[in-house]
């Protein structure tokens, strides 16, 4: 009889040990996504406050392309105020699109493609999004592992009793994956 108490406690002490270990894990996992989607924030963040610069630039030189300018500033708007992050997954491939249109305006323009100002404002620009690219492919990394971590058994069961959930990736919409059209 207390050999049997004695393999049943170090059965129960091992299960209490597993999963504290499993729940510290999902934990430690579940703050790296989080922390690498703040990480990507700051960089659409930066994104944001350099949107309208641009639109000024372009808005000189291209003044009857109002419908491109506007959609792009929709698609800032959207992306700002998205709550979530599916929602600001969504709006950030409708602003990459966006966006890809303002600089084929561009193409359009020799003025605008020399302009010094407008320069500036594209490399920063390019710059930040090989940040977000950058930042795009940690969240990505870290949200694959919490995913497998929530999904695999048996830590799937801690996962379950702890409401730990699989996370949505950064994906680029099938709108944003095409090229985009220069009409001269």
């Amino acid at each position: 009889m207390p050999y049997e108490l004695i393999i049943t406690g170090a059965v129960i002490f091992i299960i209490i040990i597993w999963i504290t270990v499993s729940y510290n894990g999902l934990v430690k996992l579940k703050n790296k996504t989080e922390e690498a989607f703040s990480t990507m924030d700051v960089y659409l963040k930066k994104r944001y406050d350099l949107i309208p610069n641009i639109v000024k630039a372009v808005k000189g030189y291209a003044a009857y392309e109002s419908s491109t300018l506007e959609k792009v500033i929709a698609a800032r708007g959207a992306a700002i105020s998205a709550s979530d992050t599916q929602s600001k997954i969504e709006a950030e491939g409708a602003l990459t699109a966006s966006l890809r249109g303002v600089f084929a305006l561009s193409e359009n323009y020799p003025d605008l493609k020399a302009n010094q100002s407008f320069l500036g404002l594209q490399s920063q620009l390019s710059e930040i999004e090989d940040d977000i690219a950058n930042s795009r492919k940690y969240y990505n990394g870290t949200v694959r592992m919490l995913n497998n971590a929530v999904m695999v058994f048996p830590q799937n069961i801690v996962a379950f009793i702890f409401k730990f959930r699989k996370m949505p990736m950064f994906e680029i919409d099938t709108a944003s994956r095409g090229n985009v059209e220069i009409q001269l």
